[in-house]
Parts: structure tokens; sequence; C-alpha cells
């Protein structure tokens, strides 16, 4: 509404004057659909979530068993299935074949899809992704759905979940003290824009797994998934995520030096408009 008010004022020869003051009350209400911060939903497909399941390792790569993956793949395979994904799960991927995977992927048909996930679970190291038989940069991995490579996703997310150490240092925590329409347009965007790369930890530093439940991060995710869904937008919930992962998990741990550690999720965000999950 426009609430008018008539004051009065001072030209520059010293005579009052009258004039009007225009305020604006901008009402509280929720965003549509077609509000320009926000992705569009309405395609016929929320899309495909491909899920790449690492756990055996050749003995090449001084790799171990990543027991408790399953617990993961399985959590997020069902977390994303209700969210209406197409779900294909892939396990133990040797580097030449998460490299195909992700290209095929990138050339499937996306017009009809919203969005595109992609949830990796394996070792890692300081800017790669392990396969079975070696590792490879995630960069690499993931260049198939830049840009011209991939137009079918252009201008939708492309969320990108990663359950793997970034290093080997350990997290020693601290005391906390204190606590638009159909109209058809066409404009031109970066080539990084509209990408999501959730890690589970931060740069250079160890992920922990449980064998049982699974991965902190994962277990978080989902749960925070399925409680927020088409409730909040996606960075909110990644918010919650890294809360969750850091205030409610502490290692116990057998190997002298590893128990008592903490992690923090690393959530880095081109999105370019909010996302929402539909329900």
């Amino acid at each position: 509404s426009i609430k008018l008010h008539d004051l009065t004022g001072w030209d520059c020869k010293k005579r009052r004057i009258p004039f009007q003051f225009v305020g604006v009350c901008f009402p509280d209400s929720k965003p549509e659909a077609s509000d320009v911060y926000r992705y569009k939903m309405d395609y016929p497909c929320i899309g495909t979530c491909v899920i790449i399941n690492n756990k055996n390792f050749h003995s090449k790569t001084g790799m171990g068993t990543r027991n408790g993956t399953d617990a993961d793949a399985a959590n997020v395979a069902k977390t994303f299935k209700n969210l209406g994904y197409k779900v294909k799960t892939l396990n133990d991927q040797t580097v030449a074949e998460m490299k195909r995977l992700l290209l095929d992927a990138s050339k499937e048909d996306h017009k009809n899809n919203a969005s595109f996930v992609c949830v990796m679970l394996s070792h890692g190291d300081k800017g790669v992704i392990y396969g079975t038989d070696g590792c490879e940069k995630f960069d690499t991995l993931v260049q198939c759905f830049k840009g011209k490579h991939c137009k079918g996703l252009v201008g939708k997310p492309k969320l990108f979940f990663i359950q793997a150490c970034r290093g080997s240092a350990l997290d020693e925590g601290v005391i906390e003290t204190d606590s638009e329409g159909d109209e058809q347009t066409s404009e031109k965007i970066p080539v990084e824009a509209d990408f999501l790369y959730a890690y589970s930890t931060a740069p250079g530093y160890y992920s922990w797994r449980n064998t049982s439940n699974g991965s902190w991060f994962i277990q978080k995710l989902c749960e925070m998934l399925e409680r927020y869904s088409g409730k909040l937008d996606l960075m909110q919930i990644m918010t919650r995520v890294s809360h969750g992962v850091s205030r409610q998990f502490e290692s116990s741990c057998n190997l002298p030096g590893f128990s008592n550690k903490k992690q923090i999720p690393c959530i880095v965000s081109m999105l370019t408009k909010d996302f929402y999950f539909p329900v």
C-alpha cells in the first residue's frame, strides 16, 4: 500500500511550499515461484541424482576399505528418491569410470529437468577425489558440467555433495565462551554460475565416518533435507547441516591422537537464486 503525507518545505527563495513524501509499505509475503531470485521448479522432472560410492580400493593406492560408506549410499539414495530424483548408484568406480560416468551424465538431455545432483563418497586429499585405482582432480571431474559443455543445465542448479577427506589435519575444536514467468529470454551468464559444492570438511582437514552409521556429514545432510525441504532454501538447510556436524559429533577412536576431534563442512556456493526442493 502507498501512503502519502502532506509536508511543507522551503524553496530557494525562502518561500514555504507544500510537497508530498511518498512512503512505500512492503507487505510480508512468501516469495512467488516466479520470483527472479528463486530457481524455477516447474519442470516435468526435478532431475537426476548420481551417487558414486567407492568402498574398496586397489592396494597400490594405499587406501583402506571405507567401512560405513554403504550406509551413506543407502541414506542418500532414499533421501533424494523421496525428493523426486531419479537416483543412480554406482559402486567402486575407477578414475576412468568416474570420468565416463560424469561425462555421460552431462550429455544427457536435461531440458525437462530442474536440477542435477551428484554425491561422491570416497577417499580424498587436497583438491582430489579417489577412484578405486588412483586419484583425479575434482575440478577435472566436474568440468563437463560447465557452460557450453552441458547446455541443458545452463541456468539450473548443479549440486555436488562430497564426502571425502581434504587433507590429514585434525580439528582440535575450541571452547565457545559466548554461546520470472514463461517468456523466453536469452542472456549471457558465467560458466561457473549455478554450482554448489558441499564438502564434508574444510580444506586440508580429515573427514570423519562411523563404520556403522556412516559419515557425520551424510547423516546430518539427509536428516536436514528430510526435515526442511520445501520449508527452507538449500543454503539455509546447509547452514543447519554445518551446525549439526560441528556441534553434535566428536570423534572417539582407539588410535592415539584421534579422539575428541571435531569437523566443520565447507559449503562453496555459486548459486544465483534461492533453491527450494519441492514437497
